[in-house]
């Protein structure tokens, strides 16, 4: 369990600096406008959605690249792809899969999960990748996200994943104390170029959105936030978007056939 972010704790959690950083906000380049982003989370070679981060929770929903095409068929202009594996274990063991959809898709590309270096980060985006996602490696080394955008500026993309106002890590196994609007402000000032909020408390459960939780990420920093979890209806898209967010990141809603990729980005 990591400390709180609260100033007495800020040396222990790395958000201590010995020099100030200007906060530079992120151009909507990569969503300059409200986005529907179809995620592809892969566990063991296939399309998964877990219920609320949950292992032995997983339907099934076939293979990444056939899903990755699908989307992109129906009009998707980013792909969110999560190694589940790489999460869980700190292995990439979907890498084969995230290849094989870079080659098969020429649409925007977010990636996360195992992402525990700068290296890791830097060849992942020299090969193709639009946007590393860094969680658990940005919370132990927040520092690694002024290194990466340092050399690819604005492709740093924090995810945030919180459940009953709580960061989570690991996999969203362990708790952190820290308060995600707060982690996300020290995050702008390093340098990313995005935040991933995703509210695990309604993650893949179909049941609505807590528009609260997301708002106050949304008001506490400039750059992009893109809403994640408890998408059920168009209306949920209706409110993320009206609560600010820059995009939303859908997924049992999709598979499930609650509504159509096209629906909802005619929201």
């Amino acid at each position: 369990m990591l400390p709180n972010l609260g100033d007495g704790d800020a040396a222990a959690t790395g958000f201590l600096y010995s020099r100030s950083y200007t906060v530079v906000a992120m151009t909507r380049s990569h969503f300059p406008e409200f986005e529907v982003v179809p995620a592809v989370d892969m566990q063991d070679g296939e399309v998964v959605q877990l219920v609320q981060g949950e292992r032995g929770t997983e339907k099934t929903y076939g293979d990444p690249v056939e899903a990755a095409e699908r989307w992109v068929d129906e009009g998707a202009e980013t792909l969110h792809l999560v190694d589940l594996d790489g999460a869980f274990e700190g292995e990439r063991e979907n890498a084969p899969a995230v290849d094989a959809i870079l080659d098969a898709v020429d649409v925007d590309v977010q990636l996360g999960g195992g992402i525990r270096t700068a290296e890791d980060a830097v060849d992942l985006l020299d090969r193709g990748v639009d946007r590393v996602i860094l969680g658990t490696a940005a919370i132990e080394n927040p520092e690694i996200v002024e290194v990466i955008s340092d050399e690819h500026p604005d492709s740093v993309m924090v995810s945030l994943d919180a459940k009953d106002g709580e960061v989570l890590v690991s996999g969203w196994t362990e708790g952190t104390g820290l308060d995600p609007a707060e982690a996300a402000v020290r995050y702008e000032e390093l340098g990313a170029g995005a935040i991933l909020f995703t509210d695990v408390d309604v993650e893949g459960q179909l049941d609505g959105v807590q528009t609260h939780v997301v708002q106050g990420v949304v008001d506490a920093v400039d750059i992009p936030v893109v809403a994640s979890g408890g998408v059920a209806t168009l209306d949920d898209i209706e409110t993320l978007r009206e609560a600010g967010a820059a995009a939303v990141v859908v997924g049992t809603a999709l598979y499930e056939g609650r509504f159509t990729l096209r629906e909802a980005m005619d929201v």
